[in-house]
């Protein structure tokens, strides 16, 4: 048996110890020091009994881990990151991988250049759930995908956003906090978006940023899909209430994707396959459904074993570096979209190009 595998986390916020509860359910991983520039921080450190730091940097001389989980804020991704590559230590950074796609392609760009294993954590894509439907897409259960609706609709009481005054702050609404993994699902079980068109509307609560936002959104392969996402309507249909995920959500029994094929359509995470009889596709024939099977298991935890063997050279990522550019880009899009009420082009990153301007396109 290989030595374990000793990981770092830097920030202990909510998100940065489900990724301590995750390492602990492995194993051969360990959890070898807790970076956090805050009393609760050290608290919690000493608590579980990990090394703790309040400099990256310190940690990265004095353990030298054999990876770090940035679970930090976003406008803290780039440094950090940077500063793990520059150290050579394999590095899993929170959703969404920077501000702005400008910073993402920097990192990305250096990780590649110092050959240094770089993880984007959209957790989702770990999901069983996620792996069942993109299998039968991709074994053309549905045949040639045409169209997507999603939803992303649920409340955030108001004591979420006293607690943390920044998520009341332009950039913080439920387009780049949310959305962000839906379109990341989006993309990888349907190809790459090329364009969007979106509207918003500011928040009713008075806060900086909007409230609910919708995007129409072409794909690659000539699909169209429709999604919205707001954090001030009370719903049963969102992937956090639909999926039984985190027990912290109650579980609707809802399904919050729909995925319709030139053979049939998939409901996810119900993942009802519905086709017609006998392969006669008409609206005149019966249409039934089937369940496909699948297990059970936390995706932080399959993410967490995923970042192990990537991190050893044993297998590709499923969310590398540039995965998580092309999410943001879909972002920034639909975010620039709403601003100036315009279509916008997305530029093509599928061979690691370092443009990053947003066309618009008047219509």
């Amino acid at each position: 048996m290989s030595d374990p595998f000793r990981i770092a986390i830097v920030g202990v916020g909510l998100v940065g110890r489900r990724h301590v509860d995750a390492i602990r359910s492995l194993q051969n991983v360990s959890l070898t020091a807790v970076v956090d520039q805050t009393p609760e921080g050290e608290a919690y450190a000493a608590q579980i009994g990990v090394p703790y730091f309040s400099d990256l940097s310190q940690m990265l001389q004095t353990v030298t881990p054999d990876g770090v989980i940035l679970a930090t804020p976003t406008p803290l991704h780039i440094e950090q990151g940077l500063a793990c590559v520059a150290y050579g230590c394999p590095v899993l950074v929170e959703k969404p991988i920077a501000v702005d796609a400008d910073s993402a392609l920097k990192l990305v760009q250096a990780a590649d250049v110092s050959d240094v294993p770089l993880l984007v954590g959209h957790h989702r894509r770990h999901n069983p759930l996620i792996k069942a439907a993109k299998e039968a897409i991709d074994a053309n259960k549905i045949g040639n995908v045409r169209g997507i609706q999603g939803s992303c609709w649920f409340y955030k009481p108001d004591g979420y956003f006293d607690v943390a005054p920044w998520r009341k702050q332009k950039g913080a609404g439920p387009i780049s906090v949310n959305l962000v993994h839906d379109i990341d699902l989006m993309r990888y079980l349907a190809g790459e978006i090329v364009q969007v068109h979106a509207y918003a509307q500011p928040s009713v609560r008075g806060f900086e940023n909007e409230d609910v936002a919708a995007a129409i959104m072409t794909f690659q392969n000539g699909a169209i899909a429709t999604i919205s996402v707001s954090d001030s309507i009370v719903s049963p249909w969102s992937w956090e209430l639909t999926s039984s995920e985190y027990p912290i959500y109650p579980s609707t029994q809802e399904s919050s994707y729909l995925i319709g094929g030139s053979h049939g359509s998939i409901s996810i995470p119900d993942l009802r396959l519905w086709t017609h009889e006998g392969g006669q596709r008409d609206w005149w024939t019966p249409i039934s459904a089937t369940s496909l099977k699948t297990g059970a298991s936390d995706p932080l935890v399959n993410q967490i074993a995923h970042f192990v063997k990537v991190a050893r050279k044993e297998t590709s990522p499923l969310v590398s570096g540039w995965e998580g550019l092309r999410t943001l880009r879909v972002v920034e899009a639909i975010q620039k979209s709403c601003t100036l009420g315009t279509s916008i082009t997305i530029p093509d990153t599928a061979t690691k190009q370092s443009e990053t301007v947003l066309h618009v396109e008047n219509i």
